[in-house]
C-alpha cells in the first residue's frame, strides 16, 4: 500500500483548499471568524494588571489577540521577582523549575500546550509553536526541551537566588527528623519565614475589535510538586478554552480540583447556553465544590474547599467575570478605557467564618 503524504495532501484539491482555509499566518486566519463591532477586552488573574495593559496597547495598535496575550503574560514569565511563573518560579521537591504552559486560538480553533519544561523562561512562546509548527496539542519534559531547543530557545536555569532560598526554606522546615537543619531566622526575608504550599499562574484572555478571541495560561505550577507534575494550566479544557462562537475562560489555583472537572470548558459551555461570564465561573465553582465534598482532607468543617481556584471569562460580545470560592479575590481587566483590578465573585465569606 503506497503511503499518503502531506505532500500529497496538498497536490489535491482538497489539499489545497484546505491550505487556502488555514493560511500561515495566524493574522490571515483570523478573518475566518471575525465578528464587526465587537469591543475590545483583556481579562488576567490578579497577578496580571501589567499583562492587560501590554495586551490593550497591542490590540489598539492592531496586532492579532493571540500576540497580545503572550507579551502581556511574557512580562511576567520574565519577572524574577514574582516566584509564580516563568523564571524565578517556585521549583518542585528536587529544586527544579518545571513550568507549563497552554494556548488557544479561536478563529481556528487550535491549540498548543507545553508541560514540564525545564530551562526556558517562555513556555508560552514554545506552548504557540507547538499549535503552529505541529500537529500535535502538547509536548512534555524532554520531548518539550528537545523541540524549544531545535527552535532556538536557549537554556538557563531558572531558580534566582530567592526562589532557591525559598526552596532550601521548604527543605529545611518539612521534616524535624531528617539530616537538614532548620535555618537561623534572623536575614531571612519576611515573606522567606513563613513559605506555605502555593499555586502559581496567570491567565490572559483577550478580545479584538474584529470579534477574535484567544487565550493563555502559564505556571510554574504547585510549590514543592512532585517532578514531572502537571497541572491544569497546559490541558485544554481545564486551564484554559477558547470558542470564538462563544467566548473564552481560564483559571488559576488546585490544578487536579480543575483537571477533574474540565471546567475551563464547562464555563464556555454555560456561556454558549446564555448564562452571564460571572455565572458560568460561578456555576463551575459549584460544581467542583459538590466533588470537593467526596475527599474530606481537601474540606474545611463545614464541608466546603480548603484551597483555592480561580475562573476568568470573557464572552463574545465583551462581557467579562469571575468567580472563586471565597471572598477577596481580585482580578485585572482592560475594558478598553481603564485598566484596573476587580473583586471576584464568590460562593462563600472567608474561611473560618461560618458562612
Amino acid at each position: 500500500m503506497s503511503k499518503f503524504t502531506r505532500r500529497d495532501f496538498l497536490k489535491t484539491g482538497v489539499g489545497v483548499g484546505a491550505a487556502a482555509f488555514v493560511p500561515v499566518g495566524l493574522g490571515r486566519a483570523a478573518a475566518l471568524t471575525a465578528t464587526a463591532g465587537a469591543r475590545p477586552r483583556v481579562v488576567s488573574s490578579g497577578n496580571g494588571i501589567r499583562a492587560t495593559q501590554k495586551a490593550m496597547e497591542i490590540l489598539k495598535a492592531g496586532g492579532d489577540p493571540l500576540d497580545a496575550v503572550i507579551a502581556g503574560v511574557n512580562i511576567v514569565e520574565d519577572d524574577p521577582d514574582d516566584m509564580s511563573v516563568g523564571y524565578g518560579g517556585l521549583p518542585n521537591e528536587d529544586g527544579v523549575v518545571e513550568l507549563d504552559s497552554s494556548v488557544m486560538y479561536g478563529p481556528t480553533h487550535t491549540a498548543g500546550a507545553v508541560a514540564a519544561l525545564r530551562n526556558i523562561k517562555n513556555p508560552s512562546k514554545v506552548a504557540r509553536l507547538v499549535m503552529e509548527r505541529t500537529d500535535h496539542v502538547l509536548l512534555v519534559g524532554e520531548g518539550a526541551l528537545k523541540f524549544a531547543r531545535a527552535h532556538g530557545f536557549k537554556e538557563e536555569d531558572l531558580l534566582t537566588e530567592q526562589s532557591r532560598e525559598a526552596w532550601l526554606r521548604w527543605k529545611e522546615t518539612m521534616s524535624d527528623v531528617d539530616n537538614w537543619f532548620p535555618p537561623k531566622t534572623e536575614g531571612l526575608p519576611a515573606e522567606m519565614r513563613s513559605v506555605m504550599q502555593t499555586h502559581g499562574t496567570i491567565n490572559c484572555i483577550a478580545l479584538d475589535g474584529s470579534g477574535r478571541l484567544a487565550g493563555v495560561t502559564t505556571t510554574s505550577g504547585l510549590s514543592w510538586k512532585l517532578a514531572g507534575r502537571v497541572g491544569d494550566s497546559p490541558i485544554i479544557g481545564a486551564g484554559l478554552y477558547v470558542d470564538n462562537e462563544i467566548g473564552a475562560a481560564g483559571s488559576t489555583g488546585r490544578g487536579e480540583a480543575n483537571l477533574q472537572t474540565c471546567a475551563s470548558f464547562r464555563i464556555v459551555d454555560a456561556m454558549g447556553r446564555g448564562l452571564s461570564p460571572e455565572q458560568a465561573c460561578l456555576e463551575a465553582c459549584k460544581a467542583v465544590a459538590a466533588k470537593t465534598k467526596l475527599i474530606p482532607r481537601l474540606c474545611d468543617v463545614q464541608g466546603r474547599p480548603k484551597f483555592g481556584l480561580d475562573f476568568y471569562a470573557l464572552n463574545k460580545k465583551g462581557e467579562f467575570g469571575a468567580g472563586g470560592f471565597y471572598q477577596g479575590g481580585r482580578y485585572a481587566v482592560h475594558d478598553g478605557v481603564d485598566n484596573k483590578l476587580r473583586d471576584v465573585a464568590y460562593l462563600f465569606k472567608n474561611p473560618g467564618d461560618g458562612r
